[in-house]
């Protein structure tokens, strides 16, 4: 049934048990203003985007978008696990951010100075030894700048090539360092094997080949500067000079005996070092500085020593000598040259070992009958005997213990002067001039001389030599010491008795130092202690004019220099162990103004015994060449010589 109101027909709802009304749609709830009703629709939330059938004007409802579910109310428990994870990361944080406060802050500078502590490296740095230079500034000993190149076998047993930059380990290594050393690569692989944290590959490298090695940076390849001695004249004065071990300590000779002045003061340097013990460019660098050492002048004349070596060299091959010795020297002390045979090279010293090298002044021997120019000063100056004394002179002598003393030959009774008997060296004659003195004058005078003491010489090693008291003369001693038997020196001190009565008859104390300078190129003289006074000046001159009989009338004609008033005196001594004989001649020219007294001692020459036969000629030529190297003119006078016979 219908009613119709108006125009509008309504139908009278069918209500369900909810009291709404059943098949029918729920139609929009007339707003209260009275407009029409919009037809009702599900709400979408804010934001939303509706689907396109919603959007479409008629579209079906039932695709319309639908309505999102309502959120779910965060439970008690998921709130607590995330407050728990949020306070868990602030508490990390919060200890994070400590630690890094108190590494950075607190222990910052602690601990970068104990890293740097880790890093730094100290190293013992020796200041440059000093030179060593002759008369005239000719170096005979310098130091240059080397290198040593080492290895941690270690190490290189892990050397990776980079790339294609070779091959890894010891054999990658040895190719890249070979080429650079100028060694071959397989015998420099076999050296680098091993357990050893440092092995020493080659020394004495130059500083460009140093700077190209540790340019090529391998963990285990370290490059150690060194300061390295070299000697540029070889050989030259090598028996002086010495040597020294890989630390710059001097071992021998000079080198040895002016060490700690040589050496200067050592300084310490602290850097820090890479992963390859190599210092790090902009690092910490700190440290003393090493004080150099002073640079000594010796009173050597380098060439002259040259030509004293190479002569006497010549004439112990030329001669079947065992071995010998040259001292040229100044009548003040000066040692202008000092040989000897088979001299070693210092910059190759092999097994020269340690200590003393010189013969010259350690190694003694009987002087012979050079040494009759003390018995004949000594008689002269106390007034016993005259240059022109006359003696009977038999080439034997009987001693009151029944001993015969002969001549070196024999001869019939010769009519001598006191001259003469030196001139022609006769042990007889000598016997019946010096048998005036005491005992106790002979010791006195051999003594004063220098026998039985050392010189001084600035070199290790020296002897005495061997004079001994009258009290234990046993036998025929008593005379044999007039002759030069019972009694030993060195080369030095037969040549500084010569040098004595060169002097004026002052003896001055042999030397080899002129003097030092400062790293700062201060130069001082070396101060010399003063002369001794053994015989006068008239005794000197004396003895000095029967010197030059012997060269000019007696067996020592082969010393004479053309042009040069000479005087010297020949020597032969027999040798017991080994049997031998030193035979030797000693002279002074020129003698109207001494300047040059040279000693040439030959042992066990095979040629001849004789010294004016061995020994003369050797003398002669390097006095000679040392008269020319000093500029001293010839002799402007003629000798004036005692009469040697009657």
């Amino acid at each position: 049934m219908s009613e119709r109101t108006g125009t509008t027909t309504r139908r009278a709802p069918v209500q369900d048990a909810s009291g709404r009304r059943a098949g029918a749609p729920t139609a929009a709830r007339a707003p209260r203003d009275g407009h029409a009703a919009r037809p009702a629709t599900s709400r979408a939330p804010r934001g939303a985007t509706r689907s396109a059938a919603a959007r479409r004007p008629g579209g079906d409802p039932a695709l319309r978008a639908p309505r999102p579910a309502p959120a779910r109310p965060v439970r008690p428990a998921s709130r607590g696990r995330l407050l728990a994870l949020v306070v868990t990361f602030a508490l990390l944080f919060v200890l994070f951010a400590g630690r890094l406060v108190y590494v950075q802050v607190i222990r910052g500078p602690e601990i970068a100075a104990q890293a740097q502590a880790q890093r730094m490296a100290t190293q013992e740095v020796l200041g440059a030894r000093g030179e060593i230079t002759d008369a005239d500034g000719v170096v005979l000993a310098t130091s240059v700048e080397r290198y040593t190149i080492a290895v941690d076998q270690q190490k290189v047993a892990r050397y990776a090539a980079r790339g294609s930059d070779g091959e890894d380990g010891p054999a990658g290594v040895a190719a890249r360092l070979a080429p650079l050393l100028g060694v071959n690569p397989a015998e420099l692989g076999g050296r680098l094997v091993g357990e050893r944290p440092y092995t020493v590959i080659q020394k004495n490298v130059l500083p460009e080949v140093a700077r190209d090695i540790r340019a090529l940076r391998i963990d285990g390849v370290m490059v150690d500067k060194v300061a390295d001695r070299v000697y540029p004249k070889g050989a030259v004065a090598g028996n002086m000079l010495g040597f020294v071990n890989s630390n710059g300590t001097g071992l021998q000779g000079l080198e040895m005996t002016l060490d700690e002045r040589l050496q200067g003061a050592k300084g310490r340097e602290r850097y820090e070092r890479g992963r390859g013990g190599q210092p790090i460019p902009g690092g910490v660098s700190e440290g003393t500085p090493a004080r150099e050492g002073d640079s000594v002048r010796l009173t050597l004349k380098s060439d002259l020593q040259w030509k004293a070596q190479a002569a006497l060299d010549a004439q112990v091959a030329a001669t079947g000598a065992t071995g010998g010795a040259i001292v040229v020297m100044r009548p003040n002390g000066e040692v202008l040259a000092l040989a000897d045979s088979g001299s070693i090279d210092p910059n190759d010293p092999g097994e020269a070992g340690t200590g003393a090298l010189s013969p010259a002044v350690t190694q003694v021997f009987e002087p012979g009958s050079t040494s009759k120019v003390v018995t004949m000063a000594a008689a002269l100056e106390l007034g016993l005997v005259t240059p022109t004394e006359q003696f009977s002179v038999a080439d034997r002598w009987q001693t009151p213990h029944g001993e015969t003393i002969k001549d070196s030959h024999d001869h019939p009774v010769q009519q001598l002067t006191a001259t003469g008997v030196f001139a022609e060296s006769s042990n007889v004659g000598t016997i019946l001039i010096g048998e005036r003195l005491s005992k106790e004058q002979r010791y006195q005078y051999l003594s004063a001389f220098g026998f039985g003491s050392r010189t001084g010489i600035e070199l290790p090693g020296e002897s005495a030599g061997l004079l001994r008291t009258p009290d234990r003369w046993q036998g025929r001693d008593e005379y044999a010491v007039l002759f030069g038997q019972a009694v030993s020196v060195n080369a030095l001190q037969a040549a500084s008795v010569f040098a004595t009565i060169a002097n004026d008859g002052v003896r001055a104390q042999p030397h080899l130092i002129a003097g030092w300078t400062s790293p700062d190129g201060e130069y001082r003289p070396q101060t010399q202690p003063e002369g001794t006074r053994v015989v006068s000046s008239e005794t000197a001159a004396t003895v000095l004019s029967m010197m030059e009989s012997t060269v000019a009338d007696g067996t020592g004609s082969g010393g004479a220099i053309a042009g040069y008033r000479v005087g010297g005196k020949t020597g032969t001594a027999q040798k017991f162990n080994p049997a031998g004989y030193t035979s030797s001649f000693i002279g002074v020219a020129p003698v109207d103004d001494p300047q040059v007294v040279t000693a040439v001692i030959l042992h066990d020459p095979k040629s001849s015994i004789y010294g004016g036969t061995v020994a003369a000629p050797v003398f002669s030529s390097v006095t000679q060449y040392a008269l020319q190297q000093l500029g001293v003119p010839p002799s402007g006078s003629s000798a004036t010589l005692f009469p040697t016979t009657w």
